[in-house]
């Protein structure tokens, strides 16, 4: 294989409404190449209904059709896109000249302050904003103060690495300052103290009960959940097999499914984390928005695999992946009513993507309020998980502690994440 096309990207938009955009990859091979591409596609709000994927391992050629997510309220940033593909493409260079691509470094980790009125959806807009100036968030700690001012703490890094400069802190502040309006009362930029904890894992403190509510779910109690929910068309089961008999050199693994958001990068994250290379690969949806993914794979040895055990393993996670990717919960806390959200860190450090702003868009829709709101990394039953907590602030028209109110909440919001 070698280079196609004298650009590393290239996107096509749709001729017309509800036609498909096509992204067109052609670079340097990596590994978790697949999973760095399906993230930025999904976290830019898009689907992937149909792909080609195929690589000799040294150089890959991608092709995606994707459609806007159902939930998906984000104006497209056709430059800003494609930019943020071609930064996770190893340079050609690297293939040209035989060099190994080195790992990259990790990002300076800052810390933004913004003082504001307190406003429904306040929360949601600064998230999207922050996306807007291509500033990641990696923990937020938010609460509303006696006086109705709002005080938002946020850990942030820069896709762009300009912010130790002060005319990026200082564009920054202003586009906020201009998107809050006469509601901003302050806002500053600088580096994190070394009080500052990093982004690791800590010990949760989450309670027993929650815990065993959110993260203790067998696979086949999912599975029956799941089947239960059948309906329209779609499926309501997910199938993961191998088969060993087609390649002399792969093992071919073949999902199907229904679609839904974020579920190429799923896939796509699991095999990076069990280490397993992707040569070739096909998916497909079709009009009942059913999904089936033809993926030839091998170990990081290059070899297949035929060990039942491992397979056993990637089959169950796989599932897993597909069918609860993330966990949603309402729960009472003292007095108070807490929305929880718990989704799986990446083994390379990543949390999900667009997370806190698929939340606070739900509970804006929901007109719901939040009071206090903290994203911090735990370790929970041995794996890491970003969980995101959110303290919600009753209405007279709205009881919070009703059992039907919770269960709308989890469910707009479940619904919202995965749409």
């Amino acid at each position: 294989m070698g280079m196609m096309s004298d650009e590393i990207v290239v996107i096509r938009q749709g001729q017309r409404k509800g036609d498909p955009a096509v992204i067109t990859v052609n670079c340097p091979d990596k590994v978790g190449l697949g999973c760095d591409l399906s993230r930025i596609i999904f976290e830019f709000g898009f689907c992937i209904v149909k792909g080609d994927i195929s690589t000799d391992c040294k150089w890959c050629y991608v092709i995606f059709w994707v459609v806007p997510n159902g939930s998906s309220c984000r104006s497209v940033d056709w430059a800003m896109l494609k930019n943020r593909l071609v930064a996770v493409c190893p340079p050609s260079s690297l293939f040209l000249y035989y060099v190994v691509n080195p790992e990259p470094k990790p990002k300076q980790v800052y810390l933004l302050q913004v003082s504001s009125v307190d406003r429904a959806g306040l929360l949601n807009d600064v998230s999207q904003a922050l996306w807007e100036l291509e500033l990641t968030i990696h923990k937020v700690k938010v609460w509303t103060m006696p006086d109705g001012n709002v005080m938002d703490l946020f850990y942030i890094t820069d896709n762009r690495e300009l912010l130790h400069t002060k005319k990026r802190q200082d564009d920054a502040c202003n586009y906020l300052k201009k998107m809050l309006g006469e509601s901003s009362t302050y806002c500053q930029v600088r580096l994190t103290s070394p009080e500052f904890g990093g982004l690791e894992c800590t010990t949760t403190s989450l309670s027993p009960s929650i815990t065993e509510n959110m993260f203790n779910k067998c696979l086949s109690e999912l599975e029956k959940n799941l089947q239960s929910e059948g309906g329209d068309g779609k499926l309501n089961k997910v199938s993961v097999t191998f088969d060993n008999s087609l390649s002399p050199a792969h093992t071919l693994l073949q999902i199907v499914c229904k679609n839904q958001k974020g579920l190429t990068y799923d896939v796509m994250r699991t095999l990076k984390d069990f280490n397993i290379q992707v040569s070739y690969g096909r998916l497909s949806t079709n009009a009942k928005g059913n999904c089936e993914m033809d993926l030839f794979t091998s170990q990081a040895d290059g070899k297949k695999i035929l060990d039942e055990k491992k397979q056993n393993a990637l089959r169950s996670r796989l599932k897993m992946e597909i069918i609860n990717p993330l966990r949603v919960m309402v729960a009472s806390r003292g007095p108070d009513t807490e929305l929880l959200v718990a989704t799986p860190i990446e083994l390379s450090g990543r949390g999900r993507p667009s997370v806190l702003y698929d939340v606070t868009l739900a509970l804006k829709q929901l007109g719901i309020s939040i009071f206090t709101a903290d994203i911090g990394r735990n370790i929970i039953c041995s794996c890491q998980w970003e969980v995101y907590r959110f303290l919600l602030i009753d209405r007279p028209d709205l009881s919070l502690g009703s059992i039907c109110t919770r269960n709308r909440i989890t469910e707009h919001v479940r619904n919202m994440l995965m749409a």
